[in-house]
């Protein structure tokens, strides 16, 4: 009888702590777990206007000051892929009433492996917009095209590739619209700006925010 208790006490544990192992080595968890955290100290109010994606929102931490009367709710979760963020959408996305989602994400697909292709990044992006929409059929949707980030210039080509067809996608969707910000941080000769990047010619300064600025805040919902 005492052998059985234990096999069985044993089997609990085991399982227990093989569902521990899977959850916490999931990448990304911490992330997720820090605004699990925040949420339960003070949950976001409904309504806002919720970023989500990669790296690029995620280092925007000033952006309610380049938005003044916009109320903005940052939810990326920096290195992320559109898988990542199709993932854990239970936690960065279905859990708010959002007014507008805006989405930057898809770059760290590509660089993710070379076996990535332009396909599969599209429909990377068309699944998640489609579970978006499942959860929030009403809530106008923004995408943010990749950028042509110095570091990445080997995939410039299938950034531009991605984004022409994830624009097509979107001009069949209603309430939801691309923004073109690829071609605004362009030089004449069609290579990326050189001061508008940090160090690592990967994550933008303050003057490339900006760009991002003037073309967003025509699409931002008040």
């Amino acid at each position: 009888m005492k052998k059985s208790l234990l096999k069985i006490l044993l089997i609990v544990f085991t399982c227990s702590a093989g569902n521990s192992f899977a959850q916490t080595s999931l990448p990304f968890w911490n992330d997720i777990q820090n605004f699990k955290k925040q949420d339960s100290v003070s949950f976001p109010v409904p309504g806002q206007i919720l970023f989500i994606g990669s790296s690029s929102f995620t280092l925007w931490r000033d952006v309610q000051s380049y938005f003044p009367g916009y109320k903005i709710l940052n939810r990326a979760f920096g290195g992320s892929t559109l898988l990542d963020v199709a993932r854990f959408r239970y936690d960065v996305i279905y859990p708010y009433q959002p007014k507008q989602i805006v989405l930057y994400c898809g770059e760290n697909d590509f660089a993710s492996s070379d076996t990535v292709t332009v396909d599969m990044v599209v429909e990377r992006f068309k699944n998640l917009y489609n579970l978006i929409r499942a959860k929030y059929p009403a809530v106008p949707f923004v995408y943010v095209s990749m950028k042509p980030s110095p570091s990445r210039l080997n995939l410039m080509q299938k950034f531009a590739d991605a984004n022409r067809q994830i624009k097509q996608f979107l001009k069949n969707e209603k309430l939801s619209v691309f923004v073109d910000v690829y071609s605004k941080m362009l030089k004449a000769d069609g290579s990326p700006m050189d001061d508008i990047f940090l160090g690592d010619n990967l994550h933008m300064n303050a003057k490339g925010y900006s760009i991002w600025k003037k073309l967003l805040l025509p699409v931002l919902k008040k």
